[in-house]
C-alpha cells in the first residue's frame, strides 16, 4: 500500500507487513532462505526525523509537505507518522512563533530531531539573515519552552548556521544487557525509526554472539552498529567516507568508553583496493587481526564489484540493506561462497513499500 501523507493505519499495519514479507520470499526464492523474521514497527508514532515547509497564510502559519505523485501541498496540522514528541511540539512550536516577528519573518523550512531519551532538536530555516534580534528571540523562546521541553534551536539560511547550544542530541539504545549513547548530529543521517533500530541493532549482537575475531565493518554511519558488536570481537576496524559521520563515531566510542574500535575515513571501494593489493589500512596492521567478519550497510546501490570480491573472502557476513532489489542481485554473486543461515524484515517505513532487510551469510 501507498501512505498518503501525513496518516498512518494501524488497523492495516499486519497485513502491509505480510505483503511485505511475501515480497522478500518471492525475491528470494532462488536461494533458500531460512524462515525471514519480523521486526515489526509501531504502527504510528515511529519516525524520529520529520522535515516540513513552513506555509505562511496572512496571520496564519502552518506546516506543509508536498505529495510526490500530484506535487500538491498538504496541509500537515498533527502528524502520527512522526514520534509523540515531535507530533505534539508541533503545534506548541507554531503557537510560540506565530506573532513573534523575529522568528516568524520569512521561515521557510522546520526540520525535527527527536530521541527516545527525549531530547528534541529544531532546525529553523531562512530565507534571510538572522541577526542578533533573531537569536535573542530564539534564546527566549528555548528558555520559555524549559523546563516542560527539552528543546535544543539552530538557525540556517544560506551560508549561515546559528547554534544556541548544540547541534545534536543524545541517543540512548537497549543493546543486550548495555545502554549505548548516540551522538546524531544535525543534518547527518540516522536511522528514523529508533524503534526499528535498537531491534536492528540486538538481531546484529545476537549474530556476532555466536561469532569471533575481529570484526570488519564498511559504511559505518556514526558506529551505529559498531558500538552495539564492539563486545563480541576482539577488535573493530570500521570505515566510513562522511567526514561528519566520522567525527561522531569517534565521539560516541569515547562517549561510551570503549576501546576496540578504530574508524577510519575510507570508502569501501578503497579499502576493497587496499586488501586486494596488501595494504595496511592507514595506521592499522592487518596482518596481526583475525578479520573473520564483515558488516556492511551500503546506500540503495548495494555493492560494488570490488567490494563484493572483497566480502566473499570472509567466514562470516552481517548484511543489513535497505533495498532488497540490489541485496538480491548481490546475493547472486555472495551465493556461489556462502550460504544464508539467518534472515530478517525489519519494518522501518510502514505504510511504504521500503523494506529493510538483514542477512547472515556463512561461508559454505
Amino acid at each position: 500500500m501507498v501512505m498518503r501523507i501525513g496518516q498512518v493505519f494501524p488497523a492495516e499495519y499486519e497485513s502491509q507487513l505480510t505483503s511485505k514479507k511475501a515480497l522478500l520470499q518471492d525475491l528470494f526464492a532462488p536461494y533458500a532462505l531460512p524462515e525471514i523474521e519480523i521486526y515489526r514497527s509501531e504502527p504510528e508514532h515511529y519516525r524520529q526525523r520529520a522535515e516540513f515547509r513552513i506555509w505562511h497564510d496572512g496571520d496564519d502559519i502552518y506546516h506543509a509537505m508536498f505529495d510526490s505523485d500530484t506535487k500538491q501541498k498538504v496541509r500537515i496540522d498533527y502528524f502520527p507518522v512522526a514520534s509523540k514528541l515531535i507530533a505534539d511540539f508541533m503545534p506548541v512550536l507554531l503557537s510560540k512563533i506565530q506573532f513573534n516577528h523575529a522568528l516568524r519573518y520569512k521561515l521557510y523550512q522546520v526540520d525535527y530531531l527527536a530521541t527516545l531519551s527525549g531530547e528534541l532538536l529544531i532546525s529553523m530555516i531562512y530565507k534571510r539573515q538572522l541577526d542578533e534580534q533573531w537569536q535573542q528571540a530564539a534564546n527566549d523562546l528555548t528558555n520559555e519552552l524549559l523546563p516542560e521541553w527539552n528543546v535544543k534551536i539552530i538557525g540556517r539560511s544560506r551560508k549561515q548556521k546559528v547554534v544556541l547550544k548544540d547541534d545534536f542530541v543524545t541517543e540512548r539504545f537497549a543493546v543486550g544487557k548495555k545502554t549505548l549513547a548516540y551522538q546524531q548530529v544535525e543534518g547527518s543521517f540516522t536511522q528514523p525509526n529508533a524503534g526499528v533500530n535498537q531491534q536492528m541493532l540486538n538481531w546484529a549482537a545476537k549474530i556476532a554472539g555466536q561469532l569471533n575475531g575481529d570484526l570488519l565493518e564498511l559504511y559505518c554511519g556514526n558506529a551505529n552498529f559498531s558500538l552495539a558488536l564492539a563486545d563480541y570481537f576482539e577488535q573493530v576496524v570500521a570505515t566510513e567516507i562522511s567526514r561528519t559521520s566520522i567525527k561522531s563515531a569517534q565521539y560516541n566510542i569515547a562517549l561510551n568508553g570503549i576501546d576496540n574500535v578504530q574508524v577510519l575515513q575510507m570508502s569501501a571501494e578503497d579499502v576493497s583496493k587496499a586488501l586486494a593489493n596488501g595494504s595496511a589500512l592507514k595506521h592499522i596492521d592487518l596482518a596481526s587481526m583475525t578479520l573473520n567478519t564483515v558488516l556492511v550497510d551500503p546506500p540503495r546501490a548495494g555493492l560494488d564489484p570490488d567490494t563484493l570480491q572483497l566480502v566473499s573472502r570472509f567466514n562470516d557476513i552481517i548484511y543489513i540493506s535497505c533495498n532488497p532489489q540490489t541485496l538480491a542481485d548481490n546475493l547472486q554473486i555472495l551465493d556461489k561462497t556462502h550460504r544464508v543461515v539467518c534472515s530478517a524484515l525489519f519494518d522501518q517505513f510502514p505504510y511504504s513499500h521500503h523494506v529493510e532487510t538483514g542477512l547472515w551469510l556463512q561461508k559454505r
